[in-house]
């Protein structure tokens, strides 16, 4: 039986779950229409995600190191506990599938057993349907929540089936490290702990005294109901808002959550905040063109959404400006790489310290905004093409609102997970980004 240790944030995830408390990440993917009937779509997906290694495997608690789990292969594994099918009215397929997903995405995965889901959503025009997957954030992170994802595709499914791998013959190496080897063991971790302690220092500066954190619209007790709402924006017209301006497509993004939230606030006829909202907005440790290895690997860049400015203009200047200091000092410095310090935690923190520390994230950031790549190639399942996916992000306890994006396509599908109660106008937030982009394309073009 397989078994692999949790990496340190991956335990830190699973013990910061609660019932009303859920830690799992998804997407809601749609397809165009189907050449085959709905029991025989069930099939397929069943048969493909059965196939994928990772998706058998269940958390189980290890002797050592003391605290600990462990990745273990599920014996008692059955597909069937973990794909079903749902078929939805049809009347308006798509605002039904977000509805049923912010219910989905309410429930806690069953931690007894591989902890993710996936539902086909059946009963769109003309033969569409949807996908709606629930990984565990102990699982995957957002680039190997869509490598393990994307093995239910037509065209990874054929190139896995046909793949040959070869390995290249490691000579035997004796398990006895040398001094140069302790040496740079010993090197690496002295470098990790100075890391560690200087992003410890920067969080205990940038938190916020106040423990209610931030403004009060993005702050709620965690009432367990989550709502789920989905943007589609033209990248095309995010490109010619960054050609105008320099800077990033991903700092246009930000700055459109940025009037977003704007004119939320306002249409709610609350006061703005006296402090523009923090985004953490994470960033993958995993190197280019390596492959997505198991376990959580991120960094993140704390930024101040201008929520405050009136002019849009000025707000994409404001964070172009944060970004670039972030990235110049790099993903593993300052207050946002906090996810950094869980890899310094003996796993015993991370079972006893989670209740502590869950309610702690409001006073360092209000909500998380993150871009999940895609494979750019054209994707499909059982023939039928993917025409949009919407990522879909935890909500962190205490707070209101996660965004996540992916691009596709040429277009930015972005999911929006609000908890219910705090944001029931979660519609309203959404139709704002697109009003957001508009006007920034409108000062961009003249």
């Amino acid at each position: 039986m397989s078994s692999e240790l949790l990496a340190p944030l991956d335990l830190a995830f699973w013990h910061l779950e609660t019932t009303d408390h859920p830690m799992h990440l998804g997407a809601l993917a749609h397809f165009g229409p189907a050449a085959d009937e709905p029991a025989a779509q069930l099939q397929l997906l069943s048969r493909r995600a059965a196939a994928i290694p990772r998706l058998r495997m269940r958390v189980r608690d290890v002797l050592l190191p003391v605290g600990g789990a462990a990745w273990r292969t599920d014996p008692d594994f059955d597909v069937r506990r973990h794909v079903r099918h749902v078929a939805l009215p049809g009347t308006d397929f798509a605002t039904e599938a977000a509805l049923l997903a912010g219910e989905l995405m309410e429930r806690p995965l069953e931690r007894g057993r591989p902890p993710w889901e996936m539902y086909l959503l059946t009963g769109g025009p003309d033969g569409s349907f949807a996908v709606l997957v629930k990984l565990h954030h102990a699982l995957a992170d957002g680039m190997r929540a869509v490598a393990i994802g994307a093995g239910i595709f037509d065209e990874i499914a054929a190139a896995r089936t046909t793949r040959t791998t070869r390995r290249r013959a490691v000579p035997p190496r004796s398990w006895m490290p040398g001094p140069r080897q302790l040496a740079g063991v010993a090197r690496s971790r002295i470098e990790e702990l100075g890391r560690a302690v200087g992003v410890g220092a920067s969080v205990v500066r940038a938190s916020r005294l106040d423990p209610r954190g931030g403004h009060a619209a993005l702050a709620a007790d965690s009432s367990g109901t989550r709502r789920v709402a989905t943007v589609v924006l033209d990248l095309e017209r995010v490109h010619a808002v960054r050609r105008a301006a320099g800077g990033t497509a991903n700092d246009v993004l930000l700055a459109t959550v940025a009037g977003a939230l704007r004119r939320w606030l306002a249409d709610r006829g609350e006061p703005l905040p006296g402090a523009d909202p923090r985004a953490l907005v994470p960033v993958s440790r995993r190197r280019p063109g390596a492959p997505p290895d198991s376990g959580n690997r991120l960094s993140a860049y704390l930024v101040g959404l201008p929520v405050t400015e009136p002019d849009p203009a000025a707000r994409l200047a404001a964070v172009r400006e944060a970004m670039d200091r972030n990235k110049a000092a790099g993903p593993m410095r300052g207050a946002g790489a906090v996810a950094v310090l869980a890899d310094q935690l003996h796993p015993l923190a991370h079972r006893f310290g989670a209740p502590i520390a869950s309610g702690a994230a409001r006073m360092l950031f209000d909500l998380l905004v993150t871009n999940v790549p895609l494979p750019r190639s054209a994707l499909s399942l059982g023939g039928a093409p993917l025409r949009a996916l919407f990522p879909m992000a935890p909500l962190a306890r205490g707070q209101a609102l996660a965004v996540a994006m992916s691009p596709y396509g040429g277009q930015m599908h972005i999911g929006l997970v609000a908890d219910g109660k705090a944001v029931p106008d979660l519609a309203e937030l959404a139709a704002g980004l697109a009003e957001e982009l508009s006007e920034l394309e409108t000062w961009a073009g003249g």
